[in-house]
């Protein structure tokens, strides 16, 4: 659906983004996470063609950003971006019609949209009413107008209570599951680590890193901590048999064990527990989160 060969963009002195290559699958849910001035937000006008490539290529659903059928494409594309700008004298359900009127969609969607985002107690009150929160449901509305088969979405969640994002988030897999391909970027990276299919790293104007959780995990080569909870409080014989065993940063705090397992140990360090079992009443195995993968990938980077 998406595909950037050797694309650059430059301001001035500044090469916001240098040489990228990207593909996106149709379907997929791609997430671009980075530190602020990674090159985030000028891919993402690259690729909706709000601005020209310096260098390299554009494409989308196979159309080349600038190309003669290029504008066919941009006006089903969806957009949400991370700064909401709203008419304030609008309702809401007014808003939704004017940007169905610029997008070429039955106004009859609008009211649907609303009801979806949770917005139809207030689609007759002007936007300048709206919270936060309530105008980046609206935003979010508006970027689901005419069912678009692409989806860019900047910070899409910022301002919205848990209950929007568990709604937001559950809304994205349907779209997903129709086809919908969706682009993703978030500074909140516990809410996208358990939804992205793929993601990658910006570092630069660069991609540092690409693929999905599991396989940045894996070339991070981040350790796993364990958690043994024991069933009384004596737990120097699991503490004994692990500091025996090539594992690191072992601490006890009542019935739990602590310690710290490379990847590549963690059947030793199962192992290491089998023969204590009739000790241990429960066993839990963290990974790094994408959090610690990110700081990860940032460390090697500095």
């Amino acid at each position: 659906m998406i595909e950037l060969k050797g694309v650059a963009k430059s301001f001035g002195s500044l090469r916001a983004v240098d040489g990228i290559d990207l593909n996106v699958h149709r379907g997929e849910l791609f997430g671009l996470i980075g530190r602020n001035g990674a090159g985030k937000s000028t891919l993402f006008q690259l690729m909706l063609g709000l601005i020209a490539a310096d260098a390299g290529q554009v494409s989308i659903n196979g159309e080349r950003a600038g190309g003669p059928r290029f504008r066919a494409v941009k006006r089903r594309l969806g957009y949400l971006p991370e700064n909401v700008v709203l008419y304030d004298n609008l309702t809401g359900i007014e808003t939704l019609r004017f940007f169905a009127r610029l997008k070429g969609v039955d106004t009859a969607e609008c009211a649907p949209l609303l009801e979806q985002v949770g917005l139809t107690h207030a689609a007759a009150r002007k936007v300048r009413e709206y919270s936060k929160g309530m105008k980046q449901r609206l935003g979010f509305a508006q970027a689901l107008l005419g069912d678009p088969p692409l989806l860019f979405l900047d910070e899409p969640t910022n301002g919205l209570d848990p209950e929007g994002i568990r709604e937001f988030y559950r809304t994205l897999r349907a779209r997903q599951e129709d086809g919908t391909t969706i682009v993703i970027t978030s500074h909140i990276l516990a809410e996208i680590q358990q939804r992205v299919d793929r993601l990658a790293i910006l570092h630069s104007g660069r991609i540092r890193a690409m693929g999905s959780v599991q396989t940045l995990r894996a070339q991070t080569d981040l350790p796993l901590w364990f958690e043994v909870v024991a069933h009384s409080s004596d737990t120097d014989p699991i503490a004994s048999a692990l500091r025996r065993a090539p594992f690191d940063k072992v601490t006890t705090n009542d019935r739990r064990v602590a310690f710290q397992c490379p990847r590549n140990a963690k059947m030793a360090a199962i192992a290491a527990l089998a023969p204590l079992t009739d000790r241990i009443a429960d066993l839990q195995i963290q990974e790094p989160s994408l959090e610690d993968v990110f700081l990860g990938w940032m460390g090697a980077s500095a």
